[in-house]
This record gives C-alpha cells, structure tokens and sequence, in this order.
C-alpha cells in the first residue's frame, strides 16, 4: 500500500481543493487522483516559505520529506506518507514543493487529545505537565502530555529529527486512533534546536524495543549507500553527518535530551 500510495503522490493529478489558514507557510488542500484513486493531501511549496534567520530558505519542504524518509526507515510510520512534487496544481502555479497525504480526524475527539491544557491542580492520570501559565481569568493551568508508548516514540523520533516545533497541535489522531506527527519543516538543523511539548521523558533512557530499531537504523546511515544519497538529496552532507550522531549517542544508550533553556517549548504550544 506504501509503495501504492508515494505513486500516487508523486505522479497522480493534482487539483487544488482549498487553503489551510492562519498556517505560518503557505499550505494549500489538494485532490490527488490516478484512475479510480483519490487521496486528499496538503501541498506547501517552496515558494510559499517564510524566510527564517536560523533555516536555509527554500529547504522546509526537503526537510519534511527527510523527515518522513527517517520515519519510514525506522518502520515507525508515525509520519504521513511525504514525497517532493516538481509542480504543485496546475491553477496554482507555485512550482516545487512537499506533498503529504491528508489524516482525517474525528469531528469530536473520541478519548483525551494527546495533550491537553487541564487545571494545574487536576493533572489526569496517565499525563505529565510540562507547563504552567496563567488563564485569562487568573487560574493556573498546565500544558500536560499522554505518557503512553505512542507518543513516547514520538518523542524519540523528535529527539533524532532536532524538532524544533513540536506543537501540541502538530499531534493527531485520525478516525481509526491512529497517531500522527505533522509539520516536520523545522527539523534536521545541525546545531540542537529540540523545541517540543513532549519533554516528559527528558533524561530518561530509550526504551529497549525504540533502541533496537535505533541501532538497525544507525547500521543502515553507515552502510546503506542508497538511504544517505536520498537523505543527501535532501538536506546538506553536515545536517546528515549530525542526524547520524543523534541516532547513535541515543543507540547506544545516551539518556534523551533535557530542556537546554527557557525556551524549550514552542510558542503558542498549540
């Protein structure tokens, strides 16, 4: 079905469907369609990126698709399947840019979000805070996080990607419970930009089952000549070089990062 589906995404017809709004860079809704198939997807090209001191311009969309190709490699598939389009819908006209498949989400949440803002005093089981502010009335509430294993491989996969924006809104869980992490364009930096509200694990140690896949994964950056020359294609040869490092220091069994400063957590966190 994977493979079905990047043939779609890279090859199908698209046509423009609509526009996400209030989205820092351009994201447009489009309909990608071959045959009797069409899969709803969000479009953001290169040329609708806001230029950022700290980011090379025009390299957000090679890094949401390195991000997924790491995902994939992993066998994670915590990533929307991503691939990198020459043209975006004909009626667009803004050339180049990153294609990911749509995730449907229920109208009304079925369970707890994976993170919530809850009374400070009421933190529910099963979450961590990570954040305490003041409401618009005056009352303390906490920006808290599900500990489950879904997220906490999310967690591990931020730590290795240096997501420096991992908003709590940049979480979903589709019509079937299925978990998703979306807007991966602030990644792969080589200098450490982890900004996240997922630092419940800070300090601790990956779990066995994550770290074995790091270690196969690891193996493969070394010897699998194919997988870095798609990364290279993407990022620069330092920001693979240092991808590789993280991957390794967490293999081998390096606790996950702590909060370096004040700023750790994006803002809005949502």
């Amino acid at each position: 079905m994977t493979a079905q589906l990047r043939r779609l995404l890279s090859e199908g017809e698209l046509s423009l469907y609509g526009q996400i709004r209030g989205a820092s860079n351009l994201a447009l809704v489009c309909l990608v369609s071959s045959g009797d198939d069409t899969v709803q997807c969000v479009y953001k090209p290169v040329r609708g990126e806001t230029p950022l001191w700290d980011f090379p311009d025009g390299t957000l969309a090679g890094r949401e698709v390195a991000a997924r190709v790491i995902d994939a490699a992993l066998g994670w598939d915590l990533i929307p399947e991503t691939v990198l389009r020459t043209e975006g819908p004909p009626e667009a006209e803004l050339g180049p840019g990153m294609l990911q498949v749509w995730i449907d989400q229920p109208e009304e949440p079925v369970g707890p979000e994976p993170v919530e803002i809850v009374p400070a005093d009421a933190i529910p089981d099963g979450y961590v805070p990570i954040l305490r502010a003041h409401d618009d009335d005056g009352s303390v509430v906490a920006v808290a996080h599900a500990t489950d294993d879904r997220l906490r491989r999310l967690a591990v996969l931020d730590a290795i990607l240096n997501n420096a924006d991992r908003k709590g809104g940049h979480i979903l869980v589709d019509v079937d419970g299925r978990l998703y992490g979306i807007d991966h364009g602030l990644t792969l930096h080589r200098e450490p930009k982890l900004r996240t509200v997922l630092w419940g694990w800070a300090g601790r140690a990956v779990d066995e089952p994550t770290r074995t896949d790091l270690q196969a994964f690891a193996e493969r950056l070394r010897t699998d000549d194919d997988l870095a020359a798609q990364l290279r294609d993407l990022i620069s040869d330092g920001e693979v070089d240092a991808l590789r490092a993280r991957v390794e220091a967490l293999a081998t069994g390096d606790p996950l990062p702590r909060p370096p400063h004040e700023r750790a957590i994006p803002w809005p966190p949502f």
